[in-house]
């Protein structure tokens, strides 16, 4: 394995959360990080050491100026980690086409605009690495989850595609696939489905793992040059019951969705 130190690395959605840990991973490798977010760094602290600039992952204006960054401050990237992303689900009949259209802009059409800035660079470099953040949604599928996991979805088939795609290149392309993970997402949550957004921020505060953990277990599998890494245990339980025992996944997704409905139900009772 070759040493990692020292890459050039882009970090969308950098200043909290997931992002804010990768970040603080790739600084304790020795790597020159430079965070892209619309927001300032939530913990100046943890990613001290990193530059940054503003990027809206909606904008090719925001796209253009972080290549222009990347080529004058650097001269080459090492590593795109598309991560910005935002919380969204909600049932078919609930949310509405602009609430589709706002997750589709950020969380799939957000990480084919970083692709298609930076890939030309690293295909002329013949070199370099992608890493899109997707999630556990993209692979296992949940109820009232459609426009993100749809978006998810299309990010680990994108992923897949670019990876073959750019190996003649000598470009390596992941995607990440983590299931819930305690971090601010939760208070983000926002839509039109509020029993589903319930029930998803309970999830992601209960979960048992920290983005840090989660960040070391991304790093491993970037070493390793997976194409998919799925970072925690219950994520990969939950694809392996997808695969291997689909009565009983099933019966869960099932359960999932009368939990909902009974949410939808109280919150209609309390309000009467």
């Amino acid at each position: 394995m070759t040493d990692p130190s020292g890459r050039r690395v882009l970090v969308t959605g950098g200043a909290s959360g997931l992002g804010a840990a990768f970040v603080a991973e790739l600084l304790a490798r020795g790597d020159r990080v430079l965070i892209a977010d619309v927001q300032p760094p939530v913990d100046a602290g943890l990613v001290d050491g990193a530059e940054r600039i503003q990027l809206d992952v909606t904008s090719d204006d925001d796209w253009a100026d972080a290549l222009a960054w990347v080529e004058e401050a650097w001269g080459g990237l090492d590593v795109l980690f598309n991560n910005a992303g935002i919380a969204a689900g909600g049932r078919i009949d609930v949310i509405g086409i602009d609430e589709w259209q706002r997750v589709i802009d950020v969380n799939l059409l957000g990480v084919v605009r970083g692709c298609r800035t930076f890939v030309p660079m690293m295909k002329a470099q013949r070199s370099g690495h992608i890493v899109n953040t997707a999630s556990l949604a993209g692979l296992v599928h949940p109820p009232a989850m459609a426009s993100y996991t749809a978006t998810k979805a299309g990010v680990v088939a994108l992923s897949e595609t670019l990876s073959y795609e750019l190996d003649p290149y000598g470009v390596l392309v992941t995607a990440v696939c983590p299931g819930f993970v305690r971090t601010p997402l939760a208070a983000s949550i926002s839509g039109s489905d509020t029993a589903a957004n319930e029930v998803a921020a309970r999830l992601i505060d209960k979960s048992p793992y920290t983005a840090e953990q989660i960040a070391r277990a991304v790093m491993a599998g970037m070493d390793e040059q997976k194409m998919v890494i799925v970072p925690d245990e219950a994520a990969q339980l939950a694809v392996w019951a997808k695969a291997n025992d689909r009565a009983a996944y099933d019966k869960e997704q099932r359960s999932f969705a009368a939990r909902i409905v009974a949410v939808s139900t109280d919150s209609t009772e309390r309000k009467a």
